[in-house]
């Protein structure tokens, strides 16, 4: 197929964006990237499907395939993992966008990348290796930090996917744990906005943005509900509550089992948003959804009896952290930061970045599994062989 045929048919799908979407969608023609970038602009896919791809297709995706969603260290292969829940947000935020006449394209690149940034051992690795950033003077640990810096700088051996504007402010702003009746768009955004609030996040983790794209927001509300209700099945499954044990609240408005959840969620913001530019639960449905926040958070998240190993893994960050600092600053190659991950960075990064910043990244890279085998490699003694031979 010619170049010519391919550049007749963006504009054809351009065009059918353009006709189809709502006023308050984002189009692909208002996409923007920090480099120029001629292979995206002479593909025949529209801007969003190339960085929706271009997300699919990285290293740090991969990953997602062991990393914790909420229960770690459990033998138990129908329990949800990272990998589950952004398919799940992408599924219920392109279902929405479908109903509400936005961008689907840009929906699922955000929902794809949105958790990337996330360590080993879910939220609970997130706080033990925050720890130890603050320790070496990084600041917090935020995950939708490191996500972008996945994204920008880590990815394609330090060259990064040169995404979106309108991606990476979706992923820096998701921010699903937050619980909010309704959320607008801050419009207007470019890459000097963006590195500004990606400065201020990283000073202060409690503030508040909101995205520059209603697809933005649509994500971020797709966020909560693809995992309140997956993490209760999960936690039914474990036998860690009964169904029997939600607040009335909860399940009169929005039933007992995650399907009548996510349809009635989705039923009720598409009712209160669409031809908005915003979107909103209403007044029940946000506050009974807030009601089964809290219930997960004090019955499920917080229960003492998935917490048994958790002394364990934090001490497991502290050695490893420790361990790869050390080896960086003698410039140990046996080591695996120096040869499995620092040695396949550009120039740039390795010059740029502190050490203590480098083991951030290798760590919060890390699949589960991965890091356990580190443990024993790097930290517990290894018996030696029956037969020592004289040097």
């Amino acid at each position: 197929m010619s170049q010519q045929v391919l550049a007749q048919l963006r504009r054809r799908l351009e065009e059918q964006e353009r006709q189809s979407l709502s006023p308050h969608a984002c189009l692909s023609r208002a996409a923007r990237r920090r480099r120029p970038d001629p292979t995206a602009e002479a593909d025949h896919r529209l801007p969003f499907a190339v960085d929706a791809d271009r997300v699919l297709h990285s290293l740090a995706y991969t990953r997602y395939i062991d990393k914790t969603q909420v229960f770690s260290l459990v033998d138990n292969d129908q329990i949800s993992h990272r990998v589950l829940h952004v398919q799940l947000v992408s599924k219920i935020g392109r279902t929405l966008g479908r109903l509400l006449g936005l961008n689907q394209d840009l929906i699922e690149a955000i929902a794809l990348a949105h958790d990337l940034g996330h360590p080993p051992f879910g939220h609970d690795g997130e706080r033990y290796l925050s720890r130890k950033c603050v320790e070496h003077g990084l600041g917090p640990f935020q995950h939708n930090l490191q996500s972008v810096r996945f994204l920008e700088r880590l990815e394609k051996g330090g060259r990064g996917l040169n995404l979106t504007l309108q991606v990476l402010d979706g992923v820096l702003t998701h921010d699903g744990e937050a619980h909010s009746a309704g959320l607008a768009p801050a419009r207007g955004k470019g890459f000097a906005e963006l590195d500004q609030e990606l400065a201020a996040k990283q000073a202060d983790p409690g503030l508040e943005l909101r995205p520059t794209t209603l697809e933005g927001c649509l994500v971020r509300v797709a966020d909560s509900i693809a995992y309140v209700g997956r993490d209760l099945e999960d936690a039914i499954l474990l036998g860690l509550v009964r169904r029997s044990d939600l607040p009335g609240e909860v399940s009169q408005v929005l039933g007992s089992s995650n399907g009548t959840m996510v349809y009635r969620l989705v039923e009720d913001l598409v009712a209160q948003s669409l031809e908005q530019d915003y979107v909103a639960f209403s007044p029940r449905v946000a506050q009974a959804l807030g009601r089964l926040k809290a219930f997960n958070l004090e019955r499920i998240y917080t229960h003492p009896s998935i917490k048994t190993e958790h002394h364990k893994i934090a001490q497991g960050f502290d050695r490893l952290f420790d361990l790869y600092l050390s080896d960086l600053r003698r410039g140990n190659r046996a080591s695996p930061i120096l040869g499995e991950f620092r040695g396949h960075m550009d120039p740039a990064y390795q010059h740029e970045t502190p050490p203590a910043a480098q083991v951030r990244d290798f760590l919060a890279g890390m699949t589960d599994d991965f890091f356990l085998q580190q443990l024993r490699e790097q930290v517990l003694p290894r018996k030696l062989p029956p037969r020592l031979t004289v040097p």
